[in-house]
């Protein structure tokens, strides 16, 4: 099980100070579908139209079990969940087998504090020690700055743009695709 205590940037004593980011498990659902919620009738995180439930998020934390990829969650010194994230496959093709999407989600109080990066630093490297290669951003929106500044910092590039591509609270919105490569963890890659 993957268990990591993080003291955050200073901005986070509002958060509480320690993060410790953890393998979600199913206690973690109700505060996972909240934080969803949130972003999909207040946001572009997320292009779904309808909030998932219980069942549904139980079923999908049981779908990334059994492609055998994380899912983490961060929580504050009391053991709140701040934020989570996973991993998918991009595509179902046998051929795509070393690529993985990633998903985050970050509570809005939570937001700025330096969650989201310590979510994404333990995704790639808990990819990487999978031995899969890519990780692929998908993006909702080119107006969603601060999904893009965070993949950025994490080392993603832009490596597409499709205009108008869905459409979300009646008007249409892009997708921008990013990418990056894992880190080698295999062990011609250490030498």
């Amino acid at each position: 099980m993957f268990l990591s205590s993080c003291t955050a940037a200073p901005a986070d004593a509002e958060a509480g100070g320690n993060l410790t980011l953890r393998t979600g498990t199913e206690a973690d659902l109700d505060a996972i579908v909240a934080i969803y919620a949130e972003q999909l009738l207040a946001g572009l995180g997320s292009w779904e139209e309808t909030v998932p439930d219980h069942a549904e998020m139980e079923r999908r934390l049981a779908a990334v079990r059994a492609a055998g990829l994380p899912w983490l969650v961060a929580t504050d010194h009391t053991g709140r969940v701040l934020g989570y994230c996973h991993a998918r496959p991009f595509r179902a093709l046998s051929a795509y087998r070393g690529t993985i999407e990633d998903c985050i989600h970050v509570a809005k109080d939570a937001r700025g504090l330096g969650v989201g990066s310590m979510l994404l630093a333990a995704l790639i490297e808990a990819c990487a020690g999978r031995g899969l290669r890519r990780m692929v951003a998908v993006v909702g929106d080119a107006r969603n700055r601060a999904s893009i500044r965070l993949h950025e910092r994490a080392g993603f590039e832009i490596c597409g743009h499709l205009p108008g591509a869905g459409e979300k609270m009646g008007e249409p919105v892009d997708v921008v695709l990013m990418q990056r490569s894992l880190p080698d963890h295999s062990i011609a890659g250490r030498a």
